[in-house]
């Protein structure tokens, strides 16, 4: 096979075709970059549970005055220091607890305004409105059900508060979004293969006198189709090509130049998973479109 002819002939396609190669090449471009950067989503979503996971505790909220008075789970009073010492000696015995920390009033109050002091609500709270709570750190957080079914109706217990189901909704929003970014990755793709396929229609029904002269002079099927499928696959290789840049370049300008600048309470994936994926969308880009073109050429090119 000369390998000049076989250029030449996807240079030809190429320039006949000019507009659809490039919608094409922006169809693929977008589709991959959108499934690259779906799985760096589910990666960044991985690496956050990890992350928090690791760090949120079970908090034991004790009642004071004001639940006495409201709350019906505190119908039996405010927690006493008897009922205290025994909620912290049955913790520490408990062998799914790895450290307990009381928190006080005071120190409650304290973090609140260190979170939350510019809320208009927080001028108007005080010490005694905040409740004492024990601060537990589980060795295993699956494990939260040990510890809510053993305190949770104790008296002078108000709530038992796992910080794990907070995290699960933000957990649950970018899961979501995750797969609706691949829902429009599915179509976005569908819309590639679809152009791809008319192309090489279009293209093959505008050389088909080449091809039928090939066919007279002998050349095998193969021969007559790796043109076709050569152009399917540069076009493809290109549009890859634009998403791995845009892979590349939401990393740096929106991730480490804007992202981790402003929310620093997140570890987000580094370099080596943009690079890990980048190979990936790479050999989809080539592989895509040479397979989409040798399915529509077994239709529009008998040879």
């Amino acid at each position: 096979m000369r390998a000049q002819f076989v250029l030449s002939e996807i240079g030809v396609g190429l320039r006949r075709n000019l507009t659809m190669t490039f919608a094409v090449i922006v169809s693929v471009a977008l589709s991959l970059a959108l499934f690259g950067g779906s799985l760096l989503m589910r990666e960044q979503v991985s690496t956050m549970k990890g992350y928090w996971y690791d760090k949120v505790n079970v908090s034991i909220f004790l009642c004071n005055k004001i639940d006495a008075e409201s709350d019906p789970a505190c119908a039996k009073g405010v927690a006493t220091d008897e009922q205290k010492k025994q909620i912290k000696a049955d913790l520490q015995k408990m062998p799914v607890v790895q450290s307990v920390q009381f928190e006080t009033a005071d120190e409650a109050y304290k973090h609140y305004k260190e979170q939350f002091g510019k809320s208009p609500i927080a001028g108007s709270l005080t010490p005694d409105q905040m409740q004492e709570s024990f601060r537990v750190k589980l060795k295993d957080p699956s494990k939260y059900a040990v510890i809510s079914s053993a305190f949770s109706q104790r008296p002078g217990v108000q709530v038992v508060q796992d910080q794990k189901t907070l995290l699960e909704n933000l957990f649950n929003l970018l899961n979501g979004m995750n797969y609706a970014a691949l829902g429009v990755m599915a179509l976005m793709l569908v819309v590639a293969l679809m152009l791809i396929v008319n192309t090489v229609r279009v293209s093959a029904f505008s050389r088909r006198r080449e091809t039928g002269i090939m066919r007279l002079v002998g050349a095998s099927s193969f021969y007559i189709q790796i043109p076709f499928i050569m152009e399917a696959a540069f076009a493809g290789l290109l549009g890859a090509g634009f998403a791995c840049v845009l892979l590349v370049g939401g990393q740096y300008f929106l991730v480490n130049n804007w992202l981790a600048h402003h929310i620093d309470v997140i570890q987000f994936i580094g370099w080596d998973a943009v690079l890990a994926k980048l190979p990936l969308v790479l050999a989809i880009g080539l592989l895509m479109p040479a397979l989409a073109a040798f399915a529509a050429l077994r239709k529009y090119l008998k040879v």
